[in-house]
């Protein structure tokens, strides 16, 4: 019995994920258009009756863009956020497809266990996600300002992670973005970059030398790119003599479509 990841967007244009078993699905946020996310679902052979949860990590649009579409149209879902992430989403959603849970408290959808986790980022109580099924764990760690002891810790086991590397900081620092912004992005509140991803990577294996895939993701249009991001990654690990390779396969996830469908 396997569990299976798909990308559907990744970066600050939209986000969207999909995990599912043989028997129930869920997405993690909907900040692409509902067209797009329902064509995905048909692409990886997800019927929309197997929907049954949307997890939502935080109240930015490029996360919540299609609830309302999405909530209405997929006839089994229920919508999931913490209370201060519903209180500041603007877009409607029927009372009766929120959910409301508790920041770092398990949760069931089916037989999916459901954890969500607080990470660092500029929103009201932005949370990361894993999901637990047998003996398989996913986990998403995107729109990360750093990464805390609690990430860290929760993410140690993971066999597939879904891991921010958001900006070269050269790049974004050289770039055209005003001051203030490239200050929120390198702040804790904000994302994070290529060599801090490398550097968590790092922790990881010196934490846990077990068989993981990594994915890098929400890599921003302007300040990174798939091989930027993938060479930075990999020459923070070589310089600290890990190699990317049977344990640690490395990845990135585009921004604007959908990944391969990964099975843990």
């Amino acid at each position: 019995m396997s569990l299976q990841f798909c990308s559907f967007a990744s970066g600050s244009s939209g986000n969207c994920y999909l995990i599912k078993n043989e028997t129930t699905a869920v997405l993690i946020d909907a900040g692409i258009s509902g067209k797009k996310i329902f064509q995905a679902l048909e692409d990886t052979a997800t019927p929309p009756e197997m929907v049954k949860a949307l997890l939502i990590t935080h109240e930015h649009i490029d996360h919540v863009k299609s609830i309302p579409i999405v909530t209405k149209k997929l006839p089994n879902i229920l919508a999931y956020a913490n209370e201060a992430t519903w209180q500041s989403i603007e877009r409607p959603v029927s009372p009766d497809k929120q959910r409301t849970f508790s920041t770092g408290e398990d949760f069931y959808i089916d037989d999916l266990i459901i954890r969500p986790f607080s990470i660092p980022h500029d929103a009201a109580e932005p949370v990361g996600y894993s999901i637990y099924y047998g003996d398989s764990q996913i986990s998403i760690v995107t729109d990360v300002g750093y990464i805390t002891d609690e990430i860290f810790q929760e993410i140690t086991d993971a066999d597939l992670l879904m891991l921010e590397a958001n900006h070269e900081e050269e790049i974004l620092l050289m770039g055209s973005y005003p001051y203030e912004l490239k200050r929120r992005i390198l702040g804790e509140n904000g994302h994070l970059s290529n060599v801090n991803a490398g550097r968590c990577l790092c922790g990881l294996v010196e934490a846990r030398n077990k068989k993981r895939r990594v994915l890098l993701g929400h890599l921003s249009r302007e300040n990174n790119d798939p091989s930027v991001a993938m060479l930075a990654v990999k020459n923070t690990l070589m310089e600290n003599n890990i190699i990317p390779g049977s344990d640690l396969k490395l990845e990135v996830v585009l921004r604007d479509c959908c990944s391969c469908i990964y099975e843990v």
